[in-house]
């Protein structure tokens, strides 16, 4: 058993839009949002003395590595290898599931709690949004609460509610090339230049979010969930817009936004920074014409996958070491 291999995969999470950037209640941030059906980050760990890391990202996952260890004061190291990596910078959460998968592969072999909000306090993610945090510990559509105002501590926004997707529903995700989004101290300073929306605009998300977005899931109804998240998105779009550049990141994501919805998509918007973009809609005939026609224009310039949402988190198992 001490042997094994232990192997971590997991998705790119997709963020639907955030709850609340005033704070007025006590609570920052918040937010929807999901994991996509691709792509994944696969890793494995093998107990070692010594922390040997190796494949794409190598330098990333060893400094989580380092840190999980060194938060749980283990002396012994690990053999990691990254198989596939996420794309960087693409408002698809690539850091924390990196992280976490990290964390959790080590834990396995050191016996160590497996709690997905403790891991990520150890490796010092979900220092604002926690929706890459849920996305990983599960399945289906996550809402989290947000960070408390006078939180100084690496607290996690709070699970407030999880919910599975229609099995037929389909979500087209497309990942152009471009150039990367806003992430690390650029992301800090962006989010410390950003006016306070209004009041009203606040109340009108969590509006939509309780009273169309989840009671349309639970009864299947793409139209008014569509509908709703679209009306989300383009006003975080609005609040973003001034370190963004406009509604969606400029680029070939914002065309492929506004084409999927004429597309007929019933839901449609940008994952975080972008660029990254995803449309939501009915049945796998219809996923598979949505896809063909996003690569038709996108061509070489990124990539798209389709699916069928996920119903579970990261997938995690042992395997003989050969």
């Amino acid at each position: 058993m001490d042997d094994d291999v232990v192997f971590v995969e997991t998705a790119a999470r997709l963020h639907f839009g955030v709850l609340d950037l005033r704070g007025s209640l006590g609570r920052w941030f918040g937010g929807i949002g999901t994991a996509a059906p691709a792509p994944t980050l696969l890793l494995s760990a093998q107990r070692a003395d010594t922390l040997e890391v190796d494949g794409p990202d190598a330098d990333r996952a060893a400094a989580f590595a380092a840190r999980l260890l060194a938060a749980f004061g283990i002396r012994a190291g690990a053999r990691l290898c990254v198989h596939r990596t996420l794309p960087r910078h693409a408002g698809l959460g690539s850091g924390t599931q990196l992280a976490l998968a990290v964390a959790r592969a080590l834990a396995e072999l050191h016996r160590l709690p497996t709690d997905v909000p403790a891991l990520a306090r150890a490796v010092g993610r979900a220092r604002r949004s926690a929706i890459g945090t849920w996305t990983f510990a599960g399945g289906g559509l996550v809402v989290e609460g947000g960070r408390r105002a006078a939180d100084r501590t690496d607290g996690v926004g709070p699970l407030v509610a999880r919910l599975p997707f229609p099995p037929a529903w389909r979500c087209v995700l497309a990942v152009p090339t471009a150039t990367a989004s806003i992430s690390g101290p650029a992301e800090e300073a962006a989010f410390a230049q950003l006016p306070a929306p209004s009041e009203r605009e606040v109340e009108h998300v969590a509006h939509l979010v309780l009273s169309a977005l989840l009671p349309a899931l639970v009864d299947g109804d793409l139209e008014t969930f569509g509908s709703a998240l679209t009306s989300i998105q383009s006003m975080n779009g609005r609040w973003f817009a001034p370190v963004q550049g406009g509604m969606f990141a400029p680029g070939p994501g914002e065309e492929l936004a506004h084409r999927m919805n004429d597309w007929g998509a019933a839901g449609v918007g940008q994952s975080s920074w972008g660029p990254a973009v995803y449309g939501v809609v009915d049945g796998e005939p219809a996923g598979a014409r949505l896809a063909e026609r996003v690569r038709g224009l996108l061509g070489d310039r990124g990539a798209v996958y389709e699916g069928p949402f996920r119903a579970g988190g990261a997938r995690v198992w042992r395997a003989a070491h050969s």
